[in-house]
């Protein structure tokens, strides 16, 4: 057999090990990546020296910042990209968008996103420089809304908070996808992650759609819809508020009517709704109409149009009930009587085999109104908003902001936090990091600069290893 010279067999192994090596290499864990990341994005060169959207993703930023306002969502059913209000400080030339409208900006990100289907995963974090909480609707922006716009803009390229993987993933395999965060304004970020509220009752139909109705503690009403999935789970899809009163009660059918009823804030007088319940979650309620006196009502279908309602007398111990008949927008009541049956159990409710209770309770270090559900099969999930955007935990927040957090943020000036946050596995951006000098060890995921393209910001992500 004919032998290959000492030196040619070390180069073609050596070779060998090479290849292997290449085709084989890890792909680094997503938690310990290094991106380049703008801060203020939207501001391109009107503050900084950023240029438009797409150049910043042409030029490996992987980490865009979006400051949001809703003022206008009414007429313009979108919210509105700007500093300090709509439109400051924002950029429109070199190819960004001519309008203020999120959804326009987040539509450049996602072509961007569809014809570079290879890069790293992009960040597009939601600075809400506006206070969402006090939304009362969908149609009204509140966080349904925004989730909303962020599925319909991105589809399949997203990738939504609850779908996160429990292992933490590699930078490979998140190539191509978009994920939103959500920054700025606390109470906003904290409610999208729990609801709280007092006097939770719940309705289930044969078809598996839920209706949980609440009041605040403080007079107002609120309403969160939703179904009951394959995997025993409820996945909530509208919330609002619908009225003023305190201890509500709620009956739903198959026909997705839906009959509401509850005693005024300030007043021993009990009055009723009627709903219809969409397709898409929403309730289209029509006026409420007093019925009686009294206090803790409760209402439940004997059939499809039939109803009973039971309620306790203001001044005794005394229940008395109601027939009613469901005739359109309003319900007839007839045979008010004393009555010696219990008030319905409201805060639970049966649909086939399904069964769904609320109750309220805390989970870790949310507080003991924080609303919550079981069902036959899980016990326990908080009734919130689909966690579709992942929620930031900054310097100061709240320990229920800190609860389940991946995704951290601070000024880049502090690099205790900055520091103490990456060696505990967390994604962290310090924000205003405009100076080599503000370099940690380890460095930020997203050292979010205004001046992304200065050398010394491309030398320092290039000695990181940023990916791209």
């Amino acid at each position: 057999m004919r032998r290959l010279p000492a030196l040619a067999t070390a180069v073609l192994t050596a070779s060998a090990l090479l290849t292997a090596g290449t085709a084989h290499a890890a792909s680094p864990p997503f938690p310990a990546s290094v991106f380049r990341a703008t801060h203020n994005s939207y501001s391109g060169n009107v503050d900084g020296a950023k240029n438009s959207l797409a150049y910043q993703l042409d030029h490996g930023v992987r980490f865009l910042e979006l400051d949001v306002h809703d003022n206008g969502y009414a007429t313009s059913r979108d919210y509105a990209v700007g500093h300090d209000s709509p439109g400051n400080l924002v950029d429109h030339g070199g190819g960004n968008p001519a309008s203020n409208n999120l959804r326009d900006w987040l539509a450049v990100v996602n072509t961007w996103s569809a014809q570079h289907p290879a890069a790293a995963p992009i960040v597009v974090m939601l600075d809400l420089k506006d206070d969402l909480t006090d939304n009362p609707s969908f149609a009204a922006g509140n966080l349904t809304a925004l989730d909303q716009e962020l599925e319909s803009v991105f589809g399949a390229r997203l990738l939504r908070a609850q779908d996160y993987p429990a292992a933490q993933p590699d930078v490979d395999a998140l190539r191509g996808r978009v994920l939103p965060l959500l920054s700025g304004d606390g109470g906003s970020r904290t409610e999208y992650k729990r609801d709280v509220g007092y006097h939770p009752a719940v309705a289930l139909n044969g078809r598996g759609q839920v209706v949980e109705v609440h009041d605040s503690g403080a007079g107002a009403l609120w309403y969160w819809t939703g179904t009951y999935g394959a995997d025993g789970r409820i996945t909530w899809l509208r919330h609002g508020k619908y009225d003023s009163g305190q201890t509500p009660a709620v009956a739903l059918n198959d026909n997705g009517d839906l009959v509401e009823v509850h005693q005024s804030q300030s007043a021993a007088t009990l009055w009723y709704h009627v709903g219809k319940l969409g397709a898409d979650g929403e309730i289209t309620w029509q006026a409420s109409h007093q019925y009686d006196n009294g206090v803790l009502p409760t209402v439940a279908f004997t059939d499809a149009t039939h109803l009973r309602e039971i309620h306790q007398s203001q001044s005794s111990s005394q229940n008395w009930d109601w027939d009613g008949v469901l005739a359109g927008t309003t319900v007839a009541w007839t045979g008010n009587a004393k009555t010696s049956d219990a008030r319905f159990a409201k805060a639970s409710a049966t649909g086939g085999s399904r069964r769904v209770s609320v109750w309220t309770g805390a989970d870790g270090p949310t507080s003991a109104q924080t609303l919550r559900a079981d069902t036959d099969r899980v016990g326990g999930d908080r009734i919130r908003y689909r966690q579709v955007a992942f929620d930031e935990f900054q310097q100061g927040d709240s320990a229920e902001l800190q609860q389940g957090a991946l995704f951290y943020g601070a000024p880049a000036t502090e690099s205790a936090f900055i520091t103490s946050a990456r060696l505990a596995g967390k994604l962290v951006r310090g924000w205003d990091f405009d100076s080599a000098g503000q370099a940690t060890t380890p460095l930020a995921n997203y050292p979010a600069t205004n001046h992304p393209y200065d050398s010394w910001y491309q030398n320092l992500l290039a000695q990181a290893g940023a990916v791209e």
